[in-house]
């Protein structure tokens, strides 16, 4: 792996998170139907922060689950060892308004799968997607609701993030394969 370029920087994305929050509460008219679900790994702390701010300009405590999205992978099979993490979600999803939270936004399998597994869950009212990266080249028809920031990459490149909660610092880099 080479590393090409720092995207983002830690105020970079705190930046990019506040606004996001916002977003959300213009379009939900406000955050009282919200829950928010992250996506196994960096998707949790990502919703937990979303979460915060909102909870915070709101005044309102809102819940937060993870989601391991392994089992529901079209690719599973191809997989030596599957890394199985914890979905946790210890609140009804029915009809409320969910809103999922990754970190990059690629094919679209990853988010395919997450709605999969949501679905097994229950009913929500409806599935917003926030992405942190939006980096192209989908391979199905999905689309995030709100984007961090789009970074269009080669197929020979790749989007690192890393979150101060699982790798002591925030910064997202692009890189290229060797």
């Amino acid at each position: 792996m080479k590393e090409k370029a720092l995207i983002l920087n830690d105020i970079d994305i705190d930046r990019i998170l506040k606004r996001i929050s916002h977003e959300i509460i213009e379009q939900n008219k406000g955050s009282n139907n919200l829950v928010f679900i992250g996506i196994q790994k960096r998707g949790i702390p990502l919703a937990g922060r979303i979460a915060k701010n909102i909870s915070e300009l709101e005044n309102i405590k809102l819940e937060v689950g993870k989601l391991d999205i392994t089992f529901y992978r079209d690719d599973l099979l191809k997989r030596v060892k599957p890394k199985v993490e914890i979905t946790d979600i210890p609140f009804n999803i029915d009809d409320k308004d969910v809103v999922l939270v990754d970190d990059v936004l690629f094919t679209g399998r990853t988010i395919r799968a997450s709605l999969d597994a949501l679905i097994d869950m229950g009913r929500p009212k409806t599935i917003q997607l926030v992405v942190l990266i939006d980096r192209g080249h989908r391979e199905l028809p999905i689309k995030a609701d709100y984007v961090g920031k789009n970074i269009p990459t080669s197929l020979n490149e790749f989007i690192e993030v890393n979150l101060a909660e699982i790798d002591g610092k925030d910064s997202v880099k692009i890189c290229e394969k060797d």
